[in-house]
């Protein structure tokens, strides 16, 4: 393991809200556009060891987290669902055993609509979650073929109806800009969406990332005229369908909106545990960010030893005020400005210069109590957090 010393300038006078990221790290076929830590299930799945594992993992965090609630749980992947809903009922009554959750903690599970159907939704409702996040993508089949998805149109359907007849709190998460898409086909799929109903709504821009497929041999996608138009057009349909647009990609109904992210998003902690997974924890003089080790194979054995942490870093003061900000100014609300001091230890003034310039350009509104973006600044969002990190 490797780690830093840097120690944190200021002095945090609270800590944050805590979350816990549980990394389920397989699913059943990998897609050509994802670049997460998830891998094809070759073979049998050791999912009880992995549990197991998990266990440890957080057993050998606790002295770092010790008398701290937990305000959500998020299981990511991978595919979580590919897990029974017996090993996420273990995993939930293990985890409750160690720490301490708030009263209603939100409890999200991601689920591939080709791994689930009724009966196993109600099984994981069983086990405690109470917030499901459906990676629908398309409601289109040729296009779901294009995205390498195990799914059709059908399948799709199915399981968001199962999903929302089983659980209160739904996300779907829906792709636009996809190989040869047309406007009106964007639109179709965001209006399927609708019409079924769901909370919250997660609207993605398909983004070619390195070290995929789709990176090394392009799709035919549409251009950057034509994806932003079906971003604006996207937005202004959310819109007039009684959608909160809360954060770059996020559209939630009153109430809807994803605790566990918004921690992330204000600066929040978190706790991650599984193969890969990443960790970001306060104390009152340091903020560390923590890694554990991505291939599943090494984080068993590792978990054995006692020794899931693959590197450990404590945040230089560069680093915390473009880590808040590079979270922050996702919000299309952005944050109030005592939480900057509140969430880094440092004081709003050591970026004075940088968001006086951001505003210059018309990339943030901003005064003595609100800082957030302008429209222009979301649309050039890496624009604007680049000005933080220079």
């Amino acid at each position: 393991m490797t780690q830093s010393t840097i120690q944190l300038p200021g002095t945090l006078q609270a800590l944050p809200p805590l979350s816990l990221y549980i990394h389920i790290p397989w699913c059943v076929r990998k897609c050509p556009y994802c670049d997460f830590n998830s891998h094809e299930a070759r073979a049998a799945i050791p999912e009880q060891d992995y549990v197991s594992a998990l266990i440890a993992d957080l057993e050998q965090a606790l002295p770092l987290i010790w008398g701290r609630r937990v305000h959500s749980i998020f299981f990511g992947g991978g595919t979580p669902s590919i897990f029974s809903p017996n090993a996420i009922a273990d995993i939930l009554s293990m985890v409750r055993a160690r720490v301490p959750l708030t009263y209603e903690a939100e409890v999200t599970l991601e689920a591939n609509p080709g791994t689930v159907d009724e009966s196993r939704f109600t099984g994981f409702r069983d086990a405690g979650v109470n917030r499901l996040s459906l990676g629908i993508q398309s409601f289109n089949s040729r296009h779901l073929t294009a995205l390498g998805r195990i799914h059709d149109e059908r399948q799709a359907r199915s399981a968001a109806e199962a999903a929302l007849k089983i659980f209160e709190r739904v996300n779907f998460d829906l792709m636009y800009a996809l190989p040869m898409q047309s406007m009106e086909e964007a639109l179709v799929d965001l209006r399927s969406a609708c019409d079924l109903g769901p909370g919250h709504l997660s609207c993605y821009h398909l983004t070619l990332e390195p070290n995929t497929p789709f990176y090394r041999t392009p799709p035919p996608l549409p251009d950057d005229d034509a994806s932003a138009a079906m971003q604006e057009a996207i937005e202004a349909e959310l819109a007039a369908h009684g959608y909160l647009h809360y954060e770059t990609s996020a559209f939630a109904k009153p109430g809807q909106q994803c605790r566990h992210n918004l921690n992330y998003w204000l600066f929040g902690d978190y706790l991650g545990i599984g193969a890969g997974a990443h960790s970001k924890l306060s104390f009152h003089d340091r903020i560390i960010r923590q890694s554990r080790h991505r291939h599943p194979a090494s984080y068993l054995q590792k978990a054995i030893e006692g020794k899931t942490v693959d590197q450990e870093q404590v945040l230089s003061s560069e680093d915390l005020h473009f880590e808040f900000m590079m979270n922050a100014l996702r919000l299309t609300e952005g944050f109030e400005v005592p939480l900057f001091q509140e969430r880094t230890g440092l004081p709003i003034g050591i970026i004075e210069k940088k968001l006086e310039l951001a505003e210059t350009r018309g990339l943030i509104e901003r005064s003595p109590v609100r800082i957030k973006p302008t429209l222009r600044g979301q649309r050039f969002l890496n624009e604007l957090l680049q000005m933080f990190l220079d």
